[in-house]
């Protein structure tokens, strides 16, 4: 199973995400590193394990309040061979086939951010991530995406939104909930992880990996952990 951390990007810097109210994200302050600046922050995260894969999620662009594009240019500058998913709100075929033509990382679509199920529908055959965002009161964006997994590509998020950086466990009935339905997809857990014994129930699942952001800054996921997943 794979561990793929995540930074979140808001005026250039990253912040730390918590139970996804975005409003209230302030620059991340982290042991493993001084300040928020993204490529300082995935230079620490890199101290840590030799992670291949960087989850970017450019908060201002899903807001639709600017984006963060020169930082994650700056990262993909000093890390050419790490691959990046990147979520900039982007919620169409058009969107996505810029994405790739500029080689900015590989676009994850969040359903949040989808205006309906014929959306995703046209972006069939293309190479994404779908992100099938849950928050407290239920699933964000269009109820078709959530119910037709023959909309769904061959990598699918669940992201609950309402765990992140929360440290409560992930939600592994939505996930088992998912996977029943999603056949030979690879799924990604993604809120909650706490420690290794998440990761290790994770994989015993058959989930394919975990987005981790909050567990790899305060020490509750250690090298020694990480090492069992690189």
């Amino acid at each position: 199973m794979q561990v793929i951390p995540v930074i979140d990007l808001k005026g250039g810097r990253v912040v730390h995400a918590r139970h996804g109210a975005r409003h209230l994200y302030a620059p991340i302050v982290s042991p493993l590193a001084a300040g928020s600046a993204p490529r300082d922050i995935v230079a620490a995260l890199f101290g840590l394990a030799p992670f291949k894969t960087l989850y970017v999620a450019d908060l201002d662009a899903i807001a639709g309040e600017g984006d963060n594009a020169p930082a994650i240019r700056d990262v993909r500058v000093a890390f050419p061979a790490l691959a990046l998913w990147v979520d900039a709100g982007e919620n169409s075929a058009s969107a996505l086939a810029a994405r790739h033509a500029a080689g900015a990382g590989l676009p994850v679509v969040g359903s949040e951010t989808l205006a309906d199920a014929q959306a995703l529908a046209d972006m069939a055959g293309m190479d994404f991530v779908l992100s099938l965002d849950h928050d407290a009161q239920g699933p964000r964006g269009p109820q078709a995406v959530h119910a037709t997994p023959a909309l769904w590509p061959r990598r699918v998020i669940a992201m609950t939104l309402a765990k992140v950086g929360s440290g409560a466990g992930p939600d592994l009935g939505r996930l088992a909930d998912i996977q029943a339905r999603g056949g030979e997809m690879a799924l990604f857990a993604a809120g909650g992880v706490r420690h290794a014994q998440d990761l290790d129930t994770l994989a015993a699942m058959g989930v394919e990996g975990a987005l981790v952001a909050t567990a790899l800054h305060d020490g509750r996921l250690s090298r020694e952990d990480l090492a069992r997943f690189a």
